[in-house]
């Protein structure tokens, strides 16, 4: 059963809202200041914890379906900000229950490619065990889930990182360049609206400064403000 952290109070009918969702093994706390930023500007936030390690992405979609639908009767448009792995859940989300007034999708490093570090590790028992069924549907190999969605017909904003802290996967397994866990080129997803970098790692994305406002940029205009880096790591 997924678990809410929502801000009843920033709920305003009028509002735009927002469904954040985290990457694998890791909570609704790890969004909790790009929550906080959003509702500055005037989003209602719904910012899930759900059970990342314990089913695979479609039973995930299932799990979280009821209090979006609740969350989405509030609020004038529903748009999505996810972390990696959440970022594929929003993906079958959309594709299994969408919403009537979907906005705009902005995927902070996520693996829209599958991730090469999973490639590896997959048959660990270790990293069975712990990343569960949802951690096998990581690869660069898609399952039938996966492979299945459609290209998205709505608008998509991908921001990924460039600057690992995590030197073994960034130079003897990733291509380059990358955020320690997924490549730029991985992140980029067929029919994407927008594509921006930031300077950070994988867990740094959705704290830093700059991938806040590029993500809120997004959600409020559907683009990206110019970004230097881009078309530096061209």
């Amino acid at each position: 059963m997924a678990h809410a952290r929502a801000d009843a109070g920033s709920a305003d009918p009028r509002s735009p809202g927002v469904v954040l969702l985290h990457g694998i093994a890791r909570t609704a706390r790890s969004l909790r200041k790009i929550e906080r930023a959003l509702q500055v500007e005037r989003f209602a936030t719904l910012n899930l914890d759900y059970p990342s390690r314990s089913k695979p992405l479609a039973a995930l979609a299932a799990d979280i379906h009821p209090q979006i639908s609740d969350f989405a009767d509030t609020t004038s448009q529903l748009h999505f900000l996810a972390h990696s792995m959440g970022g594929l859940l929003t993906r079958v989300y959309v594709a299994r229950h969408r919403p009537a007034r979907l906005g705009r999708v902005v995927m902070l490093g996520t693996p829209n490619g599958g991730s090469e570090v999973a490639d590896l590790l997959k048959d660990l028992s270790l990293y069975r065990a712990f990343y569960g069924p949802a951690g096998q549907q990581l690869t660069t190999t898609p399952d039938d889930s996966l492979s299945s969605l459609p290209p998205p017909d709505y608008p998509v904003g991908i921001i990924a990182g460039i600057s690992p802290i995590d030197p073994v996967a960034s130079y003897l397994i990733l291509p380059r360049p990358n955020d320690g866990r997924v490549s730029l080129q991985s992140a980029q997803l067929a029919g994407m609206a927008d594509l921006t970098i930031v300077k950070t790692s994988h867990t740094g994305l959705v704290r830093h400064p700059a991938a806040i406002a590029q993500a809120i940029a997004f959600l409020r205009d559907g683009r990206f403000k110019p970004s230097e880096n881009l078309r530096d790591a061209a």
